[in-house]
């Protein structure tokens, strides 16, 4: 645990080398990271919980990307040190924003199913999971129809997957705070920002993600300076659960290119 900005931010370190930091998505925490923070040895990884999941305190969440930015950056500046950054979905959002706002501490970028901007419908979405909060049978009918709908093979234990993502979430607080942030995007979008981003970044899509689809990836291409994409044969917006292997792939050569 470590004090940054106004909250308690609970993280996991491995490995030994250059600095990597891994941001989670949505209803996650570090655990969802568990398997390149195990075989990225040769790297110093670290997977913090973003604020009001897993163990990181709420604090006094606003319900914007740019808390969950300067919370990033806080990490980089008092923890890890310049580091090449990795985020999933919402995480990727947010190391976008934190590579825009502080180039000096974000040496090369990897994001997975990220988007920049988000259309009136998916904030409509992230808005009505946010007022969801409060009534938690409501809460785990919407974490387990989601999560079935980021998925793409029949093999993944949902059910596990559920109890993971509603164990990370708590009260679920920080999960609306992320929520409202992400509903954010639509009105306040981050793609004219990108173009400050100077460091190569890896965009990582899943072939069969109909959450984040191809356009949300071209749209981050077309506004990078330095971008390349790579995608995740017959994985969903959960790569990491649908093709772990693929996906840790993807990762390792985004890593090597450093």
């Amino acid at each position: 645990m470590v004090a940054l900005n106004d909250i308690q931010t609970h993280y996991c370190t491995n490995g030994c080398g250059p600095a990597v930091v891994f941001v989670h998505g949505l209803a996650e925490d570090h655990r969802s990271w568990r398997r390149q923070q195990d075989e990225f040895t040769d790297h110093h990884t670290y997977a913090y919980d973003l604020r009001g999941h897993g163990a990181s305190t709420l604090g006094g969440a606003d319900g914007t990307l740019a808390q969950l930015r300067d919370d990033l950056i806080a990490f980089l500046t008092e923890v890890s040190g310049p580091a090449v950054c990795v985020g999933f979905s919402l995480g990727g959002t947010v190391v976008l924003s934190a590579a825009a706002q502080r180039p000096d501490l974000v040496t090369g970028i990897a994001v997975l199913g990220t988007s920049s901007v988000v259309g009136r419908a998916a904030a409509e979405f992230h808005q009505r999971r946010a007022e969801q909060v409060g009534d938690a049978a409501a809460v785990l009918d919407g974490l387990r129809e989601d999560t079935a709908a980021m998925l793409a093979s029949s093999t993944v234990d949902v059910d596990d997957l559920v109890a993971r993502r509603a164990e990370s979430i708590g009260d679920g607080r920080g999960y609306a705070n992320a929520a409202t942030a992400m509903a954010g995007l639509h009105g306040n979008p981050l793609t004219p920002e990108l173009a400050a981003i100077k460091c190569p970044v890896t965009v990582i899509g899943g072939e069969n993600d109909v959450l984040c689809p191809r356009k949300a990836a071209d749209i981050l291409l077309e506004a990078l300076p330095r971008a390349t994409y790579r995608e995740i044969p017959g994985a969903g917006h959960l790569m990491n659960g649908d093709n772990p292997d693929a996906t840790t792939a993807a990762l390792r050569d985004a890593l090597s290119q450093r």
